[in-house]
């Protein structure tokens, strides 16, 4: 008979299951692993033995917990959590010494405006830090509950309308709209009108909260633009414009960033698109922990109203 003592859990098998109740997905946990998938597998054996439980069904829509796994999973998590402290064994946290794993949920603007300043400075002073920038999906609030993320940085809707409870959050900088083109763009002159914008084609950029404030701009104005390409992301878009007759339309902070690199044209966007504010979330558990607090301040003195 197989020895079901929980004491004889590994850890590796209990961050297998809380991964594979995240990601529904045995081939995406093996990859935050490290390890193979047929190995995962067979981690997967050992936890179904020790739980006497399938815990996880294969259906078209990845792998779907049981009832016992459901009932398991907050346990696990806080049981991951007090290995996560013990292991660091830091009361004071001293970042000179420190060889901390940072990791941080962040928009893909924010991994080209703010990473670079954030990771040399963190390098700075906390030279064994090691940094891990994950980018904001539906693990997020799941992972900063775990601990098994840090901080989120940007606009999270979710947070942003209370549909979590026990996170806190703090107001770094504020984002209006702006347009950006080729600096010898034959159409544009002087000024960017409104019936100017709606004139020319578009680059849509469909990642982010951004994407969707100004969809519903043009939704509530009654107009279409022309998008003849979608990016999922920023990366290639300055390169793009800057050998075509497009138009993007983006907050100020990533297209200021894309022009002084790119050589782009800056232009005042002439849609109302509602501002917003970039800021940092973390959970509540993690509020008073010396690490969080100082990953937080140092956010706070790098990107607090920034420009």
């Amino acid at each position: 008979m197989a020895d079901t003592d929980p004491t004889l859990l590994e850890p590796k098998l209990l961050r297998l299951l809380d991964l594979l109740y995240t990601t529904r997905s045995v081939t995406k946990s093996a990859e935050q692993l490290g390890q193979s998938q047929p190995t995962v597998s067979i981690w997967l054996g050992r936890l179904r033995t020790q739980f006497n439980d399938p815990l996880f069904v294969r259906t078209p829509e990845g792998m779907q917990p049981t009832p016992r796994t459901d009932g398991l999973i907050a346990t696990v998590r806080e049981v991951l959590v007090g290995l996560r402290r013990l292991s660091e064994s830091e009361v004071v946290f001293d970042p000179a010494q420190s060889r901390r794993e940072f990791r941080i949920f962040m928009t893909d603007a924010s991994h080209v405006t703010l990473l670079p300043r954030l990771f040399s400075h963190v390098r700075a002073l906390a030279p064994q830090v090691r940094l891990e920038a994950a980018t904001i999906d539906a693990s997020l609030v799941p992972a900063l509950q775990s601990g098994e993320a840090d901080l989120a940085l940007g606009l999270v809707r979710g947070l942003e309308a209370g549909q979590e409870a026990g996170f806190y959050q703090q107001s770094l900088f504020g984002q209006d709209w702006i347009c950006l083109c080729n600096a010898r763009h034959p159409r544009i002159g002087n000024t960017f009108t409104l019936q100017d914008y709606l004139a020319e084609a578009h680059i849509g950029i469909v990642s982010g909260t951004g994407y969707q404030l100004l969809d519903s701009t043009l939704k509530a104005l009654g107009v279409e633009r022309r998008v003849l390409l979608e990016l999922p992301g920023f990366l290639g878009l300055a390169a793009i414009l800057a050998d075509n007759d497009l138009v993007a339309t983006l907050p100020r902070h990533i297209g200021e960033t894309l022009a002084q690199a790119a050589g782009l044209r800056v232009l005042v966007c002439p849609l109302p698109i509602p501002p917003f504010t970039v800021k940092q979330y973390w959970y509540a558990r993690y509020h008073h922990d010396p690490a969080n607090r100082w990953l937080r301040g140092v956010c706070a003195e790098l990107f607090m109203d920034v420009r």
